[in-house]
């Protein structure tokens, strides 16, 4: 019998597949049939702290910042206007979620400032939520802001939310940071249950024509996984708090890959809406014929045979690989 169980954030999963954020979590009978086709546990679509009614000057200013040098930066940000689902209605929808289904329900908050971060989880906390991801999308084109500063305030939010609730919290993070490896050690060492790699920034787009800034939605593929999986092998068994993959998780192979990199679980979004909900249940059953034919018998027998302390040339993730791709291909 294959075991495919797994756990994630100290959570005890039936196996490595979760839904990550987007607009089929919106709906309970959505989230009753990715139960139904396999999945482990959903994120909820996250609720923006543009959504959330409260003053604050501190998200004034982050929201501000550089754009008198920078005015299209404003434009990164979500226009409240498309966002469906208010701070009642998100606090309804974890509710229900949880009375609909037996499986995990995570929320999820994208934000930048402190105030509104703690606010929610705290309420996300009270209806229900199994655990908390934080996805901080910030960018920082203030030309005077220096790395440090966008480094701390990472820390500040993650810190903030994590001493505010008693449930788990994830932070999704970008691969952008000056020191990767440090950062991951700094949100380790606050506490962070959970470290989401990576989360992908949604590029704008110019039209010519009408001289605009439009918004361009591109789903994943399988080739972004590469940035994900090599961070999660070479940080495998170096930091005490869970990884998780998402983006460019698309195939069986995907999800194998993922796991024997050393990551607790396999997020999708783009996979589903390309192929359905019921893909779900393709990539369940295909995980159980792959571990079959390797001779694995659980999941947790595959979890970090591909990380950089296991394989044979650890040096491979860092910088002898580039070099022999390079000699491979002049020669």
């Amino acid at each position: 019998m294959i075991d495919l169980s797994t756990t994630y954030m100290g959570i005890k999963l039936q196996n490595p597949l979760v839904v990550s954020p987007s607009p089929l979590c919106e709906k309970i009978d959505n989230i009753k049939k990715m139960e139904d086709a396999g999945a482990s546990a959903v994120i909820l679509q996250s609720l923006f702290e543009e959504q959330i009614n409260f003053e604050s000057e501190e998200l004034d200013r982050f929201l501000m910042r550089g754009a008198e040098t920078y005015a299209e930066s404003l434009s990164y940000f979500p226009n409240i206007e498309y966002i469906k689902v208010g701070p009642d209605d998100y606090l309804d929808l974890i509710s229900k979620a949880k009375s609909a289904v037996k499986i995990p329900i995570i929320a999820s908050l994208n934000g930048v400032s402190i105030g509104g971060w703690t606010i929610y989880a705290k309420e996300f906390e009270k209806a229900g939520a199994d655990a908390v991801e934080l996805n901080i999308y910030y960018i920082p084109a203030d030309l005077d802001m220096v790395s440090q500063q966008v480094e701390q305030m990472y820390i500040d939010v993650a810190r903030s939310v994590k001493n505010s609730v008693n449930i788990p919290v994830a932070i999704k993070i970008s691969p952008y940071f000056s020191s990767m490896a440090n950062m991951a050690k700094q949100f380790d060492q606050i506490g962070c249950h959970a470290l989401v790699m990576f989360n992908r920034f949604y590029q704008p787009d110019l039209d010519p024509a009408k001289l605009e800034v439009k918004p361009k939605l591109v789903l994943s593929t399988s080739d972004e996984l590469t940035l994900r999986l090599r961070w999660v092998a070479m940080l495998y068994s170096r930091i005490n708090a869970d990884m998780a993959v998402t983006g460019g998780v698309h195939t069986v192979e995907d999800v194998i890959k993922s796991v024997m990199a050393g990551a607790k679980v396999a997020m999708m979004t783009s996979a589903l809406m390309k192929n359905s909900i019921n893909y779900l249940t393709t990539l369940k059953d295909g995980m159980v014929k792959w571990m079959e034919e390797h001779d694995y018998s659980s999941v947790a027998d595959m979890q970090g045979k591909l990380s950089q302390q296991s394989v044979a040339e650890p040096a491979a993730f860092e910088r002898a690989n580039y070099m022999k791709l390079l000699k491979g291909f002049m020669s």
